[in-house]
This record gives structure tokens, sequence and C-alpha cells, in this order.
């Protein structure tokens, strides 16, 4: 089933005001392009909804913790805009996916790897949606 660009719109606008206010989460925003990664996120929704595989945070450097309570708040996003349960599941495992794991303190990085949980704006390749920048 498609859904509407407003209701995915309006999806990714309420999940992108959970996240900034997320103590934990909002420093990956910061010297984002808000409206050119809702755009991103939108385009990315849309087709996750449908089960499609989902690339919606790359280049932010999410761990996994971080990663899985983004996807929480997707979920819970569309349980609140009376989205359809199965398209939820389908969401939630297109964007799970996407979770990469996090080292234990003191572990090595692979050569040549960024590490993982930096903010946005920090040293790195910026993702064409303008998150990392």
């Amino acid at each position: 089933m498609a859904y509407s660009d407003e209701v995915v719109r309006e999806a990714v606008w309420q999940w992108l005001r959970l996240v900034a206010a997320d103590a934990e989460l909002e420093p990956y925003l910061v010297g984002v392009d808000l409206g050119r990664f809702a755009d991103h996120l939108v385009a990315t929704l849309g087709p996750a909804l449908d089960g499609r595989a989902a690339d919606a945070w790359p280049g932010l450097g999410l761990g996994e913790e971080q990663h899985r309570r983004l996807v929480d708040y997707l979920a819970g996003v569309l349980w609140a805009l009376d989205v359809p349960q199965a398209a939820i599941a389908a969401a939630r495992a297109a964007f799970a996916g996407e979770a990469r794991p996090t080292r234990a303190a003191g572990e090595a990085r692979p050569a040549g790897t960024a590490g993982e949980a930096r903010p946005a704006g920090t040293a790195g390749t910026a993702h064409p949606t303008g998150a990392g920048r």
C-alpha cells in the first residue's frame, strides 16, 4: 500500500522532532540541513512502509543502541498516525538493517574506518542528504 506524501512527510517531521528532543541523539543533527534531510527521509520512509530496504541515517556514525532508539521513535510516530501494524513492522524491519555494531571501549578500530557514534559536523565524508556536514 502506498502512503501519501503528506502522511509520510508528517511522520518524518514528528520523527525528527523526537530525535531532536533526545539529548543523546540531538548532537547527530548538529550542522545537518534538516529540510534536505527530511526530504531524504520522506523518500526513504515511503518505500520502507512497503517493506523495501531503507538507508535513512548513513554517515551519522550511529551506534547500535542509538539506531535502535531511532527505529523505536519511528514506530511510535507511525502508531500515533494510525499506520497499520503491518506497515509499521515493515518499516521497522527495513530500518533495522542499518544498525552498526558498536565496539567495546578500548577495542581497536579497523584501519581506514570512521569512529562510531560521532556527532554530525565532525570530520568525515558528508552524506548527499547533508548529514555529516
